[in-house]
């Protein structure tokens, strides 16, 4: 999951580190005058920030999903019905204030009686399944692949990647350790923990190192940002490239042993447990977060709100700390399949996968099943149209190999050049749309709440887009859900900056569509289509 987890670091730190056809569209606000709105220049307030996906690109000037109109103009007084979404991802905290009302409960299992009630094939699978056992840390696909040694497809292209990583790992990692280093001194110098921007300012030394140390911090911390935070950030940092040696990058790791299976054999279904947490909540994060941002409970007044209000978290264990196995994310997909999930996310991805077409079968069943699959663009700044993300439903300009999977890019909180996430991947034929991606605000384990960003949250909101659509509209098939969300965003020409070097290209033409996904627009189309 390297090019998905969510982006930890800030934008100083980045900075530093990088020196279909089918029915009409109906929409809320006639695109002819919409690209020439007003730049939102000021920061947003705090409350709006955590709740800037559900706001309104003409009323707010953020790229948000309409989702608040869409509840107070056309849902008042509408019965729903409850729609399953199935999270294949890190874990979820079942156990969670805004989230505990709204998971799963398999109906046919007898909690804890150690039987497969069901005869699914999952012993108490109460809550969902746990692919994954009691492991986490895992290698990448390209670290697994070299560790095979050479003659194994692939082999010179994933060695000569590694090779590389390695060397930016612990390249970066000496870099933090070094920022974080700066921050001590200044600190002992200071005789102050948290020194501030005035502090720096008055402070006079003769110490060259000092005075490099006291220019960074003034040019790339203050004022918008503290010591806590920075130091904060930068161990995260560290964490993250010391995971990525130890774990991601290091041929000599196993992860699998633990879990007990044969990866490589698809008929070997007999693994994981019902433990949809994990074995550490906190490893559960990503998966609680992307829970959250569709199904928060909303109106609560306890973090943010969910886009969906009436669905079932199916809580999908088969992400770790690295790559996913192409056999969990199948033999995942089937399970959410199979138990009633009509949504499935899946905020996970890479770049190689030795099995592809064991997950392309799962989504076959599931399109034959009749559920939508949504998954996210990735993190890696790349054109999709160029190099293949796995998993997806189109490889190498090949036709779709079905009508039920959206890919989404990631939108941050700004109606400008800005507007495309600089992390976020992007393809004219391979990512379909755009949703929002940057700063999302939602449960995170142990009862807390934080902001993160990535396409991976980007995904779960169009999953909850999607489930608000099954919900009030259940009649629609998936086929039918994908094309609304399509068909219905709001259309954009802005030039926006995409890709590593950051260029300028059109929102037309960096997804499918040229749109963002509009909830309030796609609930209109489906109300005329029910018909």
């Amino acid at each position: 999951m390297r090019n998905l987890r969510p982006i930890y670091f800030s934008t100083a730190l980045a900075l530093v580190l990088a020196s279909c056809g089918g029915t009409k569209a109906i929409i809320s606000t006639p695109p002819v005058n919409i690209d020439n709105l007003p730049l939102k220049v000021t920061p947003l307030a705090e409350n709006d920030l955590k709740r800037w996906s559900h706001l309104d690109l003409v009323k707010d000037t953020v790229p948000g999903m309409s989702v608040d109109k869409a509840y107070a103009e056309l849902l008042k007084g509408k019965k729903s019905t409850t729609v399953v979404v199935g999270i294949v991802d890190s874990g979820v905290d079942i156990r969670h204030e805004d989230l505990k009302g709204v998971i799963w409960v398999n109906p046919k299992e007898i909690a804890n009686n150690g039987k497969d009630d069901d005869n699914n094939g999952y012993v108490d699978d109460i809550n969902g399944w746990n692919f994954l056992g009691d492991s986490n840390n895992e290698q990448l696909e390209m670290t697994r692949i070299v560790k095979q040694g050479p003659g194994t497809p692939d082999y010179d292209k994933a060695k000569a990647e590694l090779d590389a990583e390695v060397q930016t790992a612990m390249q970066r990692k000496q870099f933090y350790e070094g920022l974080l280093n700066a921050a001590k001194e200044l600190q002992e110098y200071l005789k102050k923990e948290d020194f501030t921007e005035a502090d720096l300012k008055a402070m006079q030394t003769d110490n060259e190192a000092l005075n490099n140390y006291k220019e960074f911090f003034l040019q790339r911390v203050f004022p918008d940002g503290t010591v806590a935070e920075f130091k904060e950030q930068v161990k995260g940092g560290i964490d993250h490239f010391a995971d990525q040696l130890n774990y991601n990058f290091n041929v000599d790791f196993d992860g699998r042993s633990i879990v007990g299976d044969n990866p490589n054999d698809i008929n070997d279904t007999k693994y994981g447990n019902n433990n949809v947490i994990g074995p550490d909540p906190e490893d559960a994060k990503h998966g609680t977060h992307v829970s959250g941002i569709v199904a928060q409970v909303r109106g609560n007044n306890k973090g943010g709100d969910g886009v969906a209000n009436n669905v079932k978290i199916m809580a999908v264990r088969a992400v770790p700390n690295g790559d996913e196995y192409d056999k969990d994310i199948a033999l995942g997909i089937r399970y959410a399949v199979d138990n009633g999930a009509k949504v499935i996310n899946g905020s996970f991805g890479k770049y190689y996968s030795p099995h592809k077409e064991w997950v392309q079968d799962a989504l076959k069943y599931a399109a034959s099943k009749d559920v939508l699959v949504i998954f996210a663009a990735g993190n890696d700044s790349k054109d999709l149209d160029v190099e293949n993300k796995y998993p997806s439903d189109s490889y190498d300009g090949a036709p779709e190999i079905s009508n039920n999977v959206l890919i989404i890019g990631a939108l941050a909180p700004s109606y400008s050049s800005k507007m495309v996430a600089s992390f976020s991947n992007y393809g004219t034929k391979n990512v379909d749309i755009f949703a929002p991606g940057v700063k999302i605000y939602a449960t995170t384990p142990n009862q807390t709440y934080e902001y993160l960003q990535g396409t991976s949250m980007a995904s779960p909101n169009v999953a909850g887009v999607a489930a608000l659509i099954r919900s009030y509209y259940p009649k629609l098939s998936a086929a039918q859900v994908k094309q609304i969300i399509m068909e219905s965003g709001t259309p954009l020409k802005n030039e926006v900056a995409v890709g590593e070097d950051q260029h300028k290209a059109n929102f037309s033409t960096i997804s499918k569509t040229g749109k963002i996904v509009n909830a309030y627009n796609a609930l209109l189309m489906a109300e005329q289509m029910s018909k």
